[in-house]
């Protein structure tokens, strides 16, 4: 069903600015806001719900919409240019958005259907940019589970979206606190391995990440809290040769991870 829209002050407008713009008004409806078609057919890929998408034709033509979005039930909404201005949280010029429902990412949801897996946690991540490169990571590593313990963003920010370039919705994500995930992480027998500046750390490529691991990284300022460094399966680091003694927690990340996968691919 095609509509069209050319005022700013139409509510639904106004609704997908707040939802832009405040992580409260996310939290209230359910709702966030998707930019961008690659990023609109991977939410779709990834099982959320779409209610509307909105397009500018001198864009995007509908028919192209269309034909790449083959669902019956969305509704295509027309805007002005200068509406799209307006929600256009990106300097892009794709000229489409999607209004789309959250998901509920309680670690009591989590399905790990692999019997050997391996997942990436993070504790506490704060900046967005680098909760968008962590996913970005797990997706090319095509992790089993994102586990993201004390959040203190909301997983729907914006920035959090287009810096994963759409890989929150390629990634299984799940979020509690450290306790309720440390729980999981035992009860399913997974070993968990602690990136840490310790004494008793053990440099990361010596350790057996074949069997099922879960990798832990921490916040770049103050690393991982004693809850997790005392339930750790092992503490572990990758040796600086520089004049620092840590990087970016995306980076470590990454490095982590596929050494997991290039001991699993061997």
């Amino acid at each position: 069903m095609n509509k069209e829209i050319s005022s700013l002050q139409n509510p639904l407008i106004k609704q997908l600015i707040k939802l832009q713009n405040k992580s409260r008004e996310r939290k209230k409806t359910g709702l966030f806001v998707v930019e961008g078609l690659r990023e609109i057919n991977l939410a779709i890929v990834g099982g959320y719900s779409i209610k509307q998408i909105f397009y500018v034709s001198k864009i995007i033509e509908l028919k192209e919409l269309v034909k790449t979005i083959t669902n019956p039930s969305i509704d295509f909404i027309e805007i002005t240019q200068e509406i799209y201005q307006k929600l256009a949280y990106r300097n892009s010029t794709e000229g489409v958005i999607a209004m789309v429902k959250t998901k509920n990412h309680s670690i009591e949801n989590l399905i790990i259907n692999n019997i050997n897996p391996l997942i990436l946690v993070a504790e506490s991540p704060e900046k967005p940019g680098n909760i968008g490169a962590i996913l970005r990571t797990a997706d090319a590593a095509n992790v089993d589970a994102v586990l993201i313990a004390n959040s203190t963003t909301d997983l729907y920010n914006p920035n959090i979206i287009r810096s994963s370039v759409g890989c929150i919705f390629t990634n299984q994500i799940a979020t509690g606190s450290s306790t309720e995930i440390i729980s999981y992480l035992k009860k399913k027998n997974i070993a968990i391995y602690c990136a840490a500046l310790k004494n008793n750390a053990l440099v990361y490529h010596t350790q057996d990440f074949k069997k099922s691991t879960a990798i832990v990284v921490g916040t770049e300022a103050t690393g991982l809290s004693n809850e997790w460094l005392k339930n750790a399966t092992q503490s572990i680091i990758i040796p600086m040769q520089g004049k620092i003694d840590s990087m970016n927690v995306s980076v470590a990340a990454g490095i982590l991870i596929f050494e997991a996968n290039r001991q699993r691919n061997q």
